[in-house]
């Protein structure tokens, strides 16, 4: 799978962070950090995250071939 967030649309709500805690992180800046690829595993958490963005700045596409 992939994952994008769109840094123009994203506010840092960090609805992510407490979905996908695995896939998503704050720096101590407080910036967004998250793994792009992450494993097929974490598919429901990535999906969660996607849709508790209050911004839809999270998107989880599959993997580029």
């Amino acid at each position: 799978m992939q994952i994008t967030v769109d840094m123009n649309l994203c506010e840092s709500h960090g609805q992510c962070v407490f979905a996908a805690p695995e896939i998503f992180s704050f720096d101590d800046e407080d910036r967004l950090l998250y793994e792009a690829a992450p494993d097929d595993a974490l598919l429901g958490q990535a999906r969660k995250a996607a849709a508790v963005c209050p911004v839809r700045a999270v998107t989880v596409s599959p993997a580029a071939s």
